[in-house]
């Protein structure tokens, strides 16, 4: 039940498993977060440790840059024998590698074009939150996915401060997701072609301001703050998971704050699987390359604690999905 994960401990947290043999970021050198310091480039990050710079020009995409939503679609077109790790990295070691400790990590999709999201996606989460919107039971699994968006906005990467918004708010709340970053857009996509369009995994933090959740009704404003959208460290390909792992058998998902337990499940809990979400959100929109699904959020949030669990300036948020990685946040005061 979600009252027990205010006694958690840090015993039992999800962990993060090998790290991805390969997997894309967005970095600048040294800087920070906000990329601002220096070029963004994108890059090949091998076991976790080194990343392997892609040139501008690379994949045809020289005219627009190569940037990872341009890197995404080349990528995900290619044949499947391409896409394996050991091809990718036997194409993609040239010229020197960096250490990943020399970089500032920025969300690998800067600014993706759509950050569409998913309420009430795991069923011991759907009694934790009164969200207050008509037609949703505080009780009852929704008989549809409930879809919303956040501000693209938002977003940012790994290392990144999720800024506190003293003054419009005091119910700082945390939502550890696995993203799903789409690689080839489509309308009217059916479920059992909708894995086809996925290009791989990351980890979401969707912060929430509960009061302003609840206080406007629709959730878009209180999702959608500067910062309250971490997403990284990087995306793994879905090619590069470990063999027998996937959402739908079910990976470990967690969210610590200050190294304590708050969540921990499986995607595999999900109410509304992956190619359900990308049908049903497909059929109403165009769905883009980059575009992220955020999955939804296990039980453990701090509105369902006793007292409430709220995020507050100095807490370190962490999110785990095992075989992609952990997406660490550190709670900053607004500038």
């Amino acid at each position: 039940s979600s009252s027990s994960s205010s006694s958690s401990s840090s015993s039992d947290v999800v962990e993060p498993g090998p790290p991805p043999p390969i997997a894309l970021v967005s970095f600048t050198r040294g800087g920070s977060a906000s990329g601002a310091s220096s070029a963004v480039e994108v890059g090949l990050v091998e076991n976790g440790a080194w990343i392997w710079p892609i040139p501008r020009d690379a994949y045809g995409v020289s005219e627009r840059g190569c940037g990872m939503q341009a890197l995404v679609a080349a990528w995900h077109a290619m044949d499947a024998s391409a896409k394996s790790p050991a091809a990718v990295l036997e194409r993609e070691r040239r010229g020197d590698p960096i250490p990943l400790s020399a970089a500032t990590l920025l969300a690998p999709l800067p600014s993706p074009p759509s950050v569409i999201c998913v309420g009430k996606n795991y069923m011991e989460h759907v009694g934790e939150v009164d969200s207050t919107m008509p037609g949703i039971s505080k009780a009852e699994a929704p008989s549809w996915p409930i879809i919303f968006t956040k501000a693209p906005t938002s977003v940012v990467g790994h290392g990144g401060g999720i800024v506190y918004p003293t003054g419009v708010t005091d119910q700082v709340d945390y939502e550890g997701e696995l993203g799903v970053v789409i690689g080839r857009g489509g309308v009217a996509i059916d479920a059992s072609d909708a894995m086809d369009h996925v290009f791989g995994y990351t980890c979401v933090n969707d912060v929430t301001a509960r009061d302003v959740q609840k206080r406007h009704q629709q959730w878009y404003l209180g999702k959608s703050f500067d910062g309250f959208c971490p997403m990284g460290p990087w995306i793994v390909p879905k090619d590069a998971l470990p063999e027998g792992f996937d959402p739908k058998r079910g990976l470990p998902i967690g969210t610590t704050v200050n190294g304590v337990r708050r969540q921990r499940g499986k995607t595999s809990d999900m109410m509304f699987d992956i190619p359900h979400l990308i049908a049903t959100a497909s059929r109403c929109m165009t769905l883009s390359v980059g575009d992220v699904i955020a999955t939804g959020t296990p039980a453990g949030v701090g509105a369902g604690m006793s007292p409430k669990g709220w995020l507050k300036v100095g807490d370190a948020c962490e999110v785990t999905v095992w075989g992609v990685g952990t997406l660490r946040n550190v709670v900053v005061e607004r500038s």
